[in-house]
C-alpha cells in the first residue's frame, strides 16, 4: 500500500445564505471518488467545513490526505492553528464570541488531530482548475436536493452506483 498522500478537493455552496446548501468532496485526480450530500437551511461556510469532515470521515485513516479548498474560512483554521486559540478559550473566538458553526468544527478538529496525517491548500475559486470546478458542479447540485443521505461513489460516473473499494 502506497503511502503518497491523497490529495482531495472539497467546496461547499448555498443558494441564498442562509438557504439550501450543497458539500461534495472529490479525490484528484480524476474524481471518480467523490461524496457530496447537502441541507434544505444552511450556510455556505458550513457547507465548506462539512464538506471536509465528510471526506476524512470516508477515506481510509492510514492515507495522508491533503485537503485542498476554496474556502479561507477552512483553510486558515488549520494553516494559522485558529482551533488551538478556540479550545484554548472553551470555544469561543477572538471576540470573546462563541465560535460559529462549532457542531461541525469541533468534530472536524478532534478527527484532523485523530488523524495526524491531514494538511490543506488554498486554491483561488472559478479559476479553471479541473478539480474545484467539478467539487463546484457536485456541491451546487447537492443544494438542489433532495436532501437525504450522502452519496458517495467510486465508479468514474457521478450517476453510477457506487462499485469497488476507495483505494
Amino acid at each position: 500500500m502506497s503511502n503518497e498522500p491523497v490529495i482531495v478537493f472539497t467546496d461547499g455552496a448555498c443558494s441564498g445564505n442562509p438557504g439550501p446548501g450543497g458539500w461534495a468532496w472529490a479525490v484528484a485526480p480524476d474524481g471518480a471518488v467523490w461524496g457530496s450530500g447537502g441541507a434544505p437551511h444552511t450556510t455556505n461556510q458550513r457547507m465548506e467545513v462539512q464538506a471536509v469532515l465528510e471526506a476524512l470521515k470516508a477515506l481510509p485513516a492510514e492515507h495522508p490526505i491533503i485537503i485542498t479548498s476554496d474556502s479561507t474560512y477552512v483553510v486558515n483554521c488549520f494553516r494559522d492553528r485558529w482551533w488551538e486559540g478556540w479550545m484554548r478559550r472553551g470555544w469561543k473566538n477572538a471576540s470573546k464570541q462563541p465560535v460559529a458553526n462549532q457542531d461541525l468544527w469541533r468534530p472536524l478538529v478532534e478527527l484532523v488531530l485523530q488523524r495526524g496525517n491531514v494538511s490543506f491548500r488554498w486554491v483561488k475559486g472559478h479559476s479553471g482548475n479541473a478539480m474545484n470546478d467539478l467539487v463546484d458542479r457536485l456541491a451546487v447540485a447537492a443544494a438542489a436536493g433532495p436532501f437525504e443521505t450522502p452519496v458517495t461513489t467510486t465508479g468514474p460516473d457521478p450517476d453510477e452506483p457506487a462499485q469497488g473499494t476507495l483505494f
